[in-house]
């Protein structure tokens, strides 16, 4: 037992059977897999599962240990098809082999030398490695008027690197697959090397439009590893600067959904609204993106009186706001019908890859980290979990318009409970960290819930940190929303999901 994370290992050989059991049939979410290199200690690779228990705030993480000249293990796509991408990260990063993945194309790393794997101890951190030519291998279709679109990987707009195939025939497209990676940046192996307190800017830096809500997981789990807890005036402050983030995100892509169908109104409108906010977190804290507000203990960042009227008041004038704006695009025939029925995502898909966040709740599924993983001030205040059911575009701009309303409140909540703690300290002390032992921090990013999975050696450094951004799922799921559709509505969808590439191009 480390701390709410019960582990215990299982060998190989009933892995299948331990897995299935607990997703199946107990239905408990995965939350991320990841590997270990612990041939220094006990020379063995590890592989851990970690499960999470909604509203027991309890992490099950069953784990494998593979002895020191063993590399293969029981892939488990055919019972979970969600580890698909894990089982490629973990071949990929630390030459572990899932053995019965039907396919195990390298993820993330491009014209990568094969026997070298960057996420083992003996790899160093500044290596640099000779390219060799890529062969990566993308889905091929024939027939009678069948071509295909590559895109990327640089793009006209101001977005990340990301290289897209369609495979259509006219304008409707059969197939569409994405590669990512171009923005690689060595991350897991960085938080390997660098000093503790740089650490936690590192993680500010996963994915750069969800700063706080990464830096927080990251945070909530090292504070685990010490056995503190924060003061009460700092967990509300992180619910006010989490629910910012997931406010001005939202209004930006509520507009750029418009925007891709060019209803200008609505996109100028949005870009407008996430502006404000903006303008908000730079003057509460001094960063646009809420960056050096997370520390070990509790935040840096404290609220006047003043500034938490003014910031009810603000908040308020907004939802009126963008409930004007929303209510005059609803009456755009030529929006709606972008809109409704383009970018489906099947219930069965969703389930089966374990989407996230708006994508999960377009479809109908109640997953929400601030409820089922309470953390911060989360369990003292209402939160709703806002579901749509047809799965679309329609629904995820939905389901994003209405969570901005319901984060105002939840705001204006935390409101009330900060000025009851008016003088109270925004931080505490956190010094040694739990030898040998592991941590999970979880928070509900404005995309889904974001996961780090935190270890320390003997001495009670960090050894090992695995962040997963929501995207790292949903990515799998984008392939299935596009086919069907036609070629000009790929932005539409797109920006619909908004999945990050820095998020998983770790």
């Amino acid at each position: 037992m480390h701390g709410n994370n019960f582990l215990f290992e299982v060998p190989a050989t009933q892995l299948l059977t331990v897995m299935s059991d607990l997703y199946n049939q107990k239905q408990l979410p995965l939350k991320t897999v990841t590997a270990m290199d612990e041939r220094k200690k006990d020379n063995s690779f590890k592989v851990f599962y970690v499960f999470g228990v909604p509203k027991e705030n309890v992490f099950l993480i069953p784990y494998i240990r593979l002895e020191e000249g063993v590399e293969e293990f029981p892939s488990l796509v055919g019972v979970i098809h969600e580890v698909s991408w894990y089982e490629r990260a973990i071949h990929t990063f630390f030459g572990l082999t899932p053995k019965g993945h039907p396919h195990l194309e390298p993820l993330i790393l491009h014209h990568w030398p094969k026997e070298v794997y960057p996420l083992r101890k003996d790899f160093a951190w500044d290596t640099r490695v000779e390219p060799v030519e890529d062969h990566y291998k993308f889905i091929e279709a024939e027939g009678e008027g069948i071509y295909e679109i590559p895109v990327g990987p640089v793009h006209a707009g101001i977005i990340e690197p990301g290289y897209f195939r369609f495979t259509v025939t006219g304008e409707h497209v059969l197939f569409f697959e994405p590669r990512l990676g171009y923005v690689h940046k060595g991350t897991e192996k960085l938080f390997e090397v660098l000093p503790l307190e740089k650490k936690v800017k590192l993680s500010e830096r996963v994915s750069g439009d969800t700063s706080f809500a990464h830096s927080l997981a990251f945070c909530q789990a090292v504070e685990s590893l010490a056995d503190v807890t924060i003061p009460e005036r700092a967990q509300y402050l992180r619910v006010i600067y989490s629910e910012l983030e997931r406010i001005a995100n939202h209004c930006g892509d509520i507009g750029m959904v418009m925007t891709d169908t060019a209803y200008t109104f609505g996109g100028s409108n949005g870009a407008r609204l996430r502006e404000v906010v903006m303008q908000w977190n730079e003057r509460l804290t001094g960063s646009r993106f809420l960056r050096g507000v997370n520390i070990f203990g509790g935040v840096t960042k404290d609220m006047s009186l003043k500034s938490q009227n003014e910031l009810r008041e603000m908040l308020d004038a907004l939802a009126q706001d963008l409930m004007e704006v929303i209510e005059i695009a609803l009456g755009s025939v030529s929006l709606l019908n972008r809109l409704k029925t383009t970018g489906i995502v099947d219930p069965q898909i969703g389930k089966d890859h374990g989407a996230l966040g708006y994508a999960a709740r377009a479809v109908g599924f109640e997953k929400d980290a601030r409820i089922d993983y309470p953390y911060a001030g989360y369990s003292e205040l209402k939160v709703n979990v806002i579901t749509e059911k047809s799965g679309d575009v329609y629904a995820r701009w939905k389901v994003r318009i209405r969570e901005v309303i319901d984060s105002c409140k939840i705001i204006k909540q935390a409101l009330q409970k900060l000025a009851a703690s008016e003088g109270q300290p925004i931080s505490t002390t956190v010094s040694v960290l739990r030898k040998n032992s592991y941590a999970i921090g979880v928070t509900e990013g404005w995309r889904g819930d974001v996961v780090y999975f935190v270890a320390t050696d003997e001495n009670g450094e960090i050894t090992r940190v695995r962040p997963r951004d929501p995207s790292f799922l949903n990515w799998t799921i984008f392939p299935y929303a596009v086919p069907g559709n036609v070629v000009p509505d790929f932005p539409l969808i797109n920006k619909s999901f908004n999945p990050s590439y820095s998020g998983v191009d770790l």
